[in-house]
């Protein structure tokens, strides 16, 4: 992987905060991290799929190619129905590769949240269209995507017969077992697999998000071999200095020790927006653990700075910030000259859009070190289906180390199941009686 095609890290704003010999300081302990990871003794190693998954999932490429295109052929769009990382990994691939304004509905989204108004609008519009059908779900038992899955399929068989909604139905779920599997073999869906050693926020390049990046027509052959690369060099490199995603681990483990227990992870590309999302679900439910953790934000650029911007600049200084960039944009658009230069911007002309959105990456990062706020910058060469897929396995490979080094198990996720409980018990569900009664006596202020 030549350096020109390479994800680079720049922690030089870090200075006052993070130098050279507190992460070499740090080696021992991430060699010892990192040995458990790879040789899969470490807290959670039933979860460790993801390690080989840009390999592994190899076998499972011309299937969801096929399907991918038969979907293209015969249908306005795909309704992806899942949450967390059920869907957000697709999303943030399909939204970062897509042109904003041309082609980034070819997949909807249902299920990520139980909005009424948004759930109607999108019910009512597929049944103008001719769609097909992802929902995804380990379990099925998640209550946002069985509802929308249970709700979509009532209006659809209003408009396709039984065996043409059976064809256009595609589950990605476990391999044997629970609620969605049951259907898969009553109704007689096609499906994929969710690996039980893969959870939910680590499977974007498993079936479970490139089903649907397929199906929106871009390329996972790149993306994986972008993955594939990048874990090589993430497996092969053990010096916390010349690994970008142990010193990225390493430099969150030092400045959270120094304090600064928020992390913004800021990009000046609009298309980044769910990349965002899909970073704090992947940090924020591997570390936030046993009263532990970095709490991971976002801030969009330069919308953000007339609204955070203050706050960033001066507010409590527990901050720390993540730049996303990318090396090189798709296109080009070239400032004028105007006569008379009423709008006073006569200084941009014949420079680029992108050349002003990056003076104004590098006048922030400056003005946020001089402000106490800490950064550094994660760069991929450009916004291609290759370097997503470097970018994707980096973060994950990070967030393993990081949850580590922090004495968690990065694989679990055991706080999300308190809301699910009390839901359980509100909504009346079975088995659920003693939750219920102690729950309404805490809403009682009992």
């Amino acid at each position: 992987m030549s350096k020109q095609t390479k994800l680079s890290l720049d922690i030089s704003l870090l200075k006052e905060y993070v130098v050279d010999s507190d992460l070499t300081a740090m080696q021992p302990h991430i060699d010892s991290v990192r040995s458990a990871l790879l040789n899969r003794t470490c807290a959670g190693a039933d979860f460790l799929g993801w390690l080989d998954l840009p390999w592994s999932v190899e076998s499972e490429l011309p299937n969801i190619k096929k399907i991918a295109a038969e979907i293209r052929d015969n249908a306005d769009h795909l309704v992806s129905i899942g949450i967390g990382g059920s869907y957000l990994g697709a999303r943030a691939a399909i939204d970062f590769l897509a042109d904003p304004f041309l082609c980034n509905d070819r997949v909807l989204y249902l299920g990520h949240h139980i909005g009424s108004d948004y759930t109607a609008s999108l019910l009512d519009f597929v049944m103008q269209k001719n769609v097909y059908v992802n929902v995804i779900s380990k379990s099925g038992t998640a209550t946002e995507p069985a509802l929308a899955f249970r709700l979509l399929l009532q209006e659809l068989s209003r408009k396709y017969s039984r065996d043409e909604l059976r064809r256009r139905v595609i589950a990605t779920t476990d391999d044997d077992e629970g609620v969605l599997r049951n259907m898969v073999k009553t109704e007689g869906y096609r499906s994929f697999v969710i690996a039980d050693d893969i959870g939910g926020r680590f499977s974007v390049l498993s079936p479970v998000g490139l089903l649907p990046i397929a199906a929106a027509g871009y390329d996972i052959d790149a993306l994986l071999a972008g993955a594939r690369d990048m874990a090589h060099w993430c497996k092969s490199e053990s010096d916390v200095l010349a690994n970008d995603a142990l010193k990225y681990a390493a430099a969150r483990h030092t400045l959270y020790n120094k304090g600064k227990d928020v992390e913004i992870f800021s990009s000046f590309e609009p298309s980044a927006h769910y990349i965002a999302e899909w970073w704090k679900q992947l940090f924020g439910e591997s570390e936030g653990k046993e009263e532990k953790g970095i709490f991971p934000t976002s801030a969009s650029l330069t919308t953000d700075l007339h609204s955070l911007g203050q706050f960033m600049q001066e507010g409590t200084r527990t901050l720390f910030e993540t730049f996303f960039t990318v090396g090189k944009t798709k296109t080009e658009v070239v400032i004028p000259a105007v006569d008379g230069d009423a709008d006073d911007l006569n200084f941009l002309r014949d420079k680029t859009v992108e050349h002003v959105n990056r003076q104004a990456y590098i006048a922030t990062k400056f003005a946020h070190y001089e402000g106490d706020l800490p950064n550094m910058t994660i760069e991929i060469p450009s916004r291609d289906e290759y370097s997503l897929g470097q970018l994707f396995y980096f973060f994950e490979f990070a967030v393993a180390i990081s949850g580590l080094l922090l004495d968690v198990n990065p694989f679990n996720q055991p706080g999300v199941e308190a809301y699910k409980q009390n839901m359980f018990a509100i909504l009346d569900k079975p088995g659920y009686e003693d939750k219920k009664e102690t729950l309404l006596k805490l809403i009682k202020g009992e």
